[in-house]
């Protein structure tokens, strides 16, 4: 399988080999999956990247070693040290610095798509005025530095939380509304800085994520980092969530990070991470093909080919 120049299209049907078929192009071709397509470009540009294929594979060793010291660092020292501010300093250095204008697309986008995520749960539970409302829309990597990473992992928990503080004491819970509200959800975000691509713009999203998964763990206190990684299993209580919304679990099929109640350990968070990713990018991607629907007069189940619902669900 050979490199491509970069004003190359490597996705392109064109360059179709049935004797040498490109895995990236048949994975960029694939709709089993409703991400949205740039997203989808930006992480095959990085997973076939000479950065995810063979710088990640030679320093993941060093990082999990690095990882491990840090743990048995924080057995001693549990609450220090407590770097936040340099912390998110360092991640905006680090990716302006290292990583492709992919990885930085990917990782800036991914505050949005969780924003919307939540807003939209949030709207159609009926708890809009009771529940906080933080939505993260950054658009330049200078935006990190606010605590963004820190309050992310804060709004899912918090939203978690005071919603469903708010359901039990009104005796209810979630059921779809009489008419689904998608006007959160975008088909685009607004666009983002135009990323450095320098000759040291080399490392992909993976790779990034594997080499600041420690350094989040060093420079914040044990709790803060665990409940950093719990997050990223809360992909499936959203699943549920939105499926009790939608009345239809048929994208419960894309979210594979696994229920919190049985907590992963927390060195697997750099590959959690790149799954709660894929997995919200694809919650994200399937409420903006049931706006569609709804738009469009159709049923969301798209299993029901029958007269739309009342109410336009």
């Amino acid at each position: 399988m050979r490199y491509f120049k970069p004003h190359e299209d490597p996705f392109d049907p064109a360059r179709f080999d049935p004797k040498d078929p490109d895995p990236w192009m048949a994975l960029y071709l694939d709709h089993s999956l409703p991400i949205d397509d740039g997203a989808k470009r930006d992480l095959l540009l990085g997973a076939r990247s000479r950065s995810r294929r063979w710088f990640f594979p030679v320093a993941r060793p060093l990082v999990f070693l690095f990882f491990c010291l840090v743990k048995v660092l924080r057995v001693v020292s549990p609450k220090h040290p407590n770097l936040n501010g340099l912390l998110h300093k360092t991640i905006h250095w680090g990716l302006r610095t290292f990583a492709t204008p992919e990885a930085n697309r990917v990782i800036l986008r991914h505050f949005h798509v969780g924003s919307e995520l939540t807003a939209f749960v949030r709207e159609n539970a009926g708890v809009g005025d009771k529940v906080t409302r933080w939505p993260l829309t950054p658009t330049r990597l200078k935006d990190i530095e606010p605590d963004l990473f820190l309050q992310h992992d804060l709004n899912i928990f918090n939203f978690v939380i005071e919603m469903n503080t708010v359901l039990r004491a009104e005796g209810r819970t979630l059921m779809p509304p009489e008419r689904i509200d998608f006007s959160m959800i975008s088909d685009e975000f607004p666009p983002f800085e135009e990323f450095p691509r320098k000759w040291h713009n080399f490392v992909d999203v993976q790779t990034a994520v594997e080499f600041y998964t420690p350094i989040y763990a060093l420079m914040l206190p044990r709790d803060d980092f665990v409940r950093a990684s719990s997050s990223l299993q809360l992909d499936e209580v959203m699943a549920i969530y939105i499926a009790r919304i939608l009345g239809t679990s048929y994208h419960m099929a894309f979210v594979k990070n696994g229920h919190p109640l049985v907590a992963l350990s927390t060195l697997q968070a750099g590959y959690r991470l790149m799954m709660h990713g894929l997995d919200s990018e694809a919650m994200h991607g399937w409420l903006r093909v049931m706006k569609a629907r709804q738009a469009a007069g159709l049923p969301l189940d798209p299993a029901n080919s029958g007269t739309p619902q009342q109410g336009g669900r």
